[in-house]
């Protein structure tokens, strides 16, 4: 070889040095440093050509009427495809009007453009099941649409979910102003969705709006992407209480991506468990590697909240967000009768607006320690927020307790605007770390 050729081969060996070098220090990376999977970047929407035959409705008894409850009817569809080995249970143009449908193995959901699947607005037609609510298991109301040990289960389309849930609201709203103290569970409100013991699920490109409580609720998932959804509930005239937009219950590994959430409670929840045993308890969890990215909020309670109903969060993203109208950005609801453990969490690349940039605060709603006489320790750790541009009341909107520890956060690149509070109380936490903030057009940091 001469030494032309083997000094091209240097070179070229070089730059794919180089390039391979480059490659690896802008691998996608956990808040923990480890690699997010490639699984997070394969986000093909369902393609229910290949799950089997089609089920339409309207083929198997099931008409469109909008005031007529066709539970039964619906559930039988579902039961047939499931008896044939699997296929798609396709809603059509027009509403059908339903109580709780309960999907099974092999069995997926779609809805056709204006094909909107209706809840009915009686509690009756919500069987009592053990399920999962606020933390807790117990005998509750079923969803609308529940699928409970369904590998591989997807509900797609450009129709609707409707819960239906202006009657709901008023109920509530009245019961709360003849009991104060009342809580979610004392009014009897239906979830729209609740996916639990299921591995593999997608939910992509429908409507899921009007939910009387919870929107979609995930427990004891893995693998799980919901795309391109559109999440709403009111907050006037009469608002929508505690309609959360995903509520993420002991998972691993949940992908949110381009979805638009707007609801009158927190739009991305995470729960797992409470009470001062809760991390002892089998049908409680943490919650391991969920990216929230490329979506835009509405109005919400809060963008990502942590809590209350939480015991362990690892590697939470949320990134390229825009938000407009959130009471807070980032909540983490430090509850004093559950021990918590937050930690590796990122928020990067926002713009938008909020009352609040930051909010940490005890959480005491209900509060209860069961009969334990300690009050358990939580932890908040390793937590960043940079390359954000926003707008807000309060940047730091946090307190410091004897019952919660905040540990190695870090806050670089920030540009804020705040009309009331813009100070940051760096005193609060351990370990600190604060670089190129500006708040109302002056460097502070």
């Amino acid at each position: 070889m001469n030494r032309k050729n083997l000094r091209f081969l240097t070179l070229l060996f070089v730059a794919a040095f180089l390039s391979l070098g480059s490659m690896v220090q802008a691998q996608d990376l956990w808040p923990d440093g480890t690699p997010i999977p490639e699984w997070f970047r394969q986000n093909e929407k369902t393609d229910i050509s290949k799950l089997g035959q089609k089920y339409v409705v309207t083929d198997h008894g099931v008409v469109n009427d909008s005031n007529i409850i066709q539970t039964k009817q619906l559930q039988a569809v579902i039961d047939k495809a499931n008896a044939a080995g699997g296929g798609v249970v396709v809603i059509p143009q027009g509403t059908y009007l339903s109580g709780a449908l309960f999907f099974k193995p092999g069995t997926h959901l779609y809805l056709e453009k204006g094909g909107m699947l209706k809840g009915s607005d009686d509690i009756k037609d919500f069987p009592i099941v053990m399920t999962r609510i606020e933390g807790q298991t117990l005998k509750y109301f079923a969803a609308l649409v529940n699928a409970d040990k369904v590998d591989g289960f997807t509900i797609s389309g450009e129709g609707t979910i409707d819960g239906n849930g202006l009657r709901y609201w008023r109920a509530f709203w009245l019961r709360r102003d003849w009991n104060p103290a009342c809580t979610n569970m004392d009014e009897q409100r239906p979830r729209l969705v609740y996916i639990s013991n299921s591995k593999d699920v997608q939910l992509s490109g429908v409507r899921l709006q009007n939910s009387p409580f919870w929107t979609t609720h995930l427990y004891k998932c893995e693998n799980v992407k919901l795309l391109d959804l559109y999440i709403y509930s009111p907050e006037k005239p009469v608002k929508a209480p505690s309609t959360d937009a995903v509520d993420v219950d002991a998972c691993t590994n949940v992908l949110i991506k381009d979805c638009y959430m707007s609801v009158n409670d927190d739009a991305v929840a995470l729960k797992g468990g409470k009470g001062p045993a809760a991390d002892k308890d089998t049908n409680n969890g943490g919650n391991r590697n969920i990216i929230i990215e490329d979506c835009v909020y509405g109005f919400c309670h809060g963008a990502l909240t942590l809590g209350s109903e939480s015991i362990f969060n690892h590697n939470i993203i949320l990134r390229r967000i825009r938000v407009d109208s959130a009471q807070r950005l980032l909540w983490l609801k430090m509850r004093p009768d559950t021990p918590q453990n937050y930690e590796y969490i990122t928020v990067e690349n926002i713009t938008g607006n909020a009352s609040n940039f930051i909010y940490i605060q005890p959480w005491t709603q209900f509060f209860d320690l069961k009969g334990h006489t300690e009050i358990p320790m939580t932890y908040a750790s390793n937590v960043t927020m940079r390359n954000i541009d926003f707008e807000c009341s309060t940047v730091f909107n946090v307190s410091s307790s004897d019952q919660y520890i905040l540990k190695d956060f870090t806050f670089e690149n920030l540009n804020i605007k705040a009309s009331k509070y813009p100070k940051i109380k760096a005193d609060y936490v351990e370990d600190f770390k604060l670089s190129n903030i500006t708040i109302n057009g002056q460097k502070v940091y």
